[in-house]
């Protein structure tokens, strides 16, 4: 077994125990850590992928924003404190028969697959970042500014109804 084997297996391991904490608690400030080195498991994957563009994304966009927000938003909200997440049974027989089936198709799928080929010598393999910065700066341009005006109106959007006051009620004194 060699150091990539044993490196991919533990991010495996760090994201599968991670993600199954993070259904399984009931507080959620131990879900959204959980949650967290679940995504940093992912992130560790696609770098070993070569996928370095995906890897920095999922830690920029995922750990850097999402679950920061969501953190802050748990930790800041004073009405929810020790907020305990409740499941009923009858979700529960469902959702373990679904697990159940896409578990053994997985492991079916690992199991008939042919996962080595020693025929195949390695090619060398360019970084992502590098090719998807020439299609978005050449081939896409135009979609891809639009994407973003889109997206900045929709923030702006989002700003401007968040802090449309409502209309205060009086009360006359008597």
């Amino acid at each position: 077994m060699s150091l990539f084997d044993i490196v991919f297996y533990g991010f495996a391991l760090l994201t599968v125990v991670s993600a199954f904490i993070t259904v399984t608690t009931r507080n959620i400030m131990y879900a959204s850590f959980a949650l967290m080195f679940a995504f940093f498991g992912v992130a560790g994957i696609y770098v070993l992928l070569n996928a370095d563009f995906l890897a920095v994304t999922q830690i920029l966009v995922y750990v850097g924003g999402i679950l920061v927000l969501l953190v802050f938003g748990v930790m800041l909200t004073n009405k929810m404190t020790k907020v305990d997440i409740k499941t009923s049974v009858m979700s529960t027989l469902p959702s373990s028969i679904i697990v159940a089936a896409l578990l053994g198709t997985m492991l079916g799928l690992f199991w008939s697959t042919q996962w080595f080929n020693n025929g195949i010598q390695k090619q060398q393999i360019d970084t992502t970042a590098k090719t998807l910065g020439q299609l978005l700066l050449t081939d896409f341009l135009l979609p891809f500014e639009i994407s973003s005006v889109v997206l900045l109106v929709a923030i702006v959007g989002a700003a401007l109804i968040a802090r449309k006051e409502k209309p205060a009620e009086t009360t006359e004194s008597q």
